[in-house]
C-alpha cells in the first residue's frame, strides 16, 4: 500500500443509542447513517481505490458497501482492527464502559472477558501491518473510532490517552504510508511499556 484512507462507519443503532457494542455483527446503520454512507461515496469518487478493507461488525460492511455502490473494488476483512471488545459492558451504555475506563490503567482488562487499552493497541498494529503487507496504492478502510483515533493519533507521534477525542462519521482521514508504519510501530511500543498521556 502506498496511502490509507481512513474512515470511521456511518451512524449505526448503537451509537444513537449510546450503545457498547463489540459483539458480531452488532447494528447496522440508522436511516442518518445510510445517507452519510452515501456522502462519502460521494466525496470519494474520484479516488482510485485498489483495496477496500473492513472489521467483522456489520456497521463497517454497510458503510462500505454504500460508499462503494456500483464500484468493483476488493474487499478484506481485517479482524485485528475490530472495535475493542468491552466485556461485562458490552450491551450496556458506553458512558458507564467510558467511566470505568478513565479511571483504569492502560493493563486492565475489562471485566468479563474484555481487552485492556494495552491490548487493543497491540491489537490495531497487528491490523496495520496487515495493510501494510498489500500491494497496489490507496487502500479504504472504514473501521471504529477507538481504533482510528489510535491511529491517527500514533501517526502524528501521540501515545494513547485514558479518554479518547472522537472521530466524526464517515470522514475521509489520509495517511501515507510512512505515517502508517509511525503509527504501528508507536502502538506496538506503547502497548509492551503503556502509560497515558495526558489529555
Amino acid at each position: 500500500m502506498e496511502t490509507v484512507v481512513l474512515a470511521r462507519h456511518a451512524l449505526a443503532g448503537s451509537n444513537r443509542d449510546r450503545i457498547a457494542s463489540c459483539t458480531v455483527p452488532g447494528e447496522g446503520l440508522t436511516p442518518e447513517g445510510v445517507q452519510q454512507a452515501r456522502a462519502l461515496g460521494v466525496e470519494l469518487a474520484e479516488v482510485d481505490i485498489a483495496l477496500a478493507a473492513t472489521t467483522e461488525l456489520a456497521r463497517t460492511q454497510e458503510t462500505l458497501g454504500l460508499a462503494l455502490h456500483g464500484r468493483d473494488v476488493p474487499t478484506l476483512i481485517v479482524p485485528e482492527l475490530n472495535e475493542i471488545r468491552f466485556g461485562s459492558f458490552d450491551g450496556g451504555l458506553l458512558d458507564t464502559y467510558r467511566a470505568w475506563a478513565a479511571e483504569q490503567s492502560p493493563s486492565q482488562r475489562a471485566p468479563g472477558g474484555g481487552e485492556s487499552r494495552a491490548d487493543v493497541a497491540a491489537r490495531f498494529a497487528r491490523g496495520l501491518r496487515v495493510l501494510l503487507a498489500l500491494d497496489g496504492g490507496t487502500i479504504l478502510l472504514v473501521g471504529h473510532a477507538l481504533a482510528l483515533r489510535y491511529v491517527l493519533d500514533a501517526a502524528e507521534g501521540l501515545a494513547p490517552a485514558a479518554l479518547m477525542r472522537p472521530v466524526e462519521h464517515a470522514h475521509p482521514y489520509w495517511l501515507d504510508r510512512a505515517r502508517v508504519e509511525r503509527a504501528a510501530a508507536l502502538l506496538q511500543a506503547w502497548s509492551l511499556a503503556p502509560q497515558f498521556r495526558a489529555a
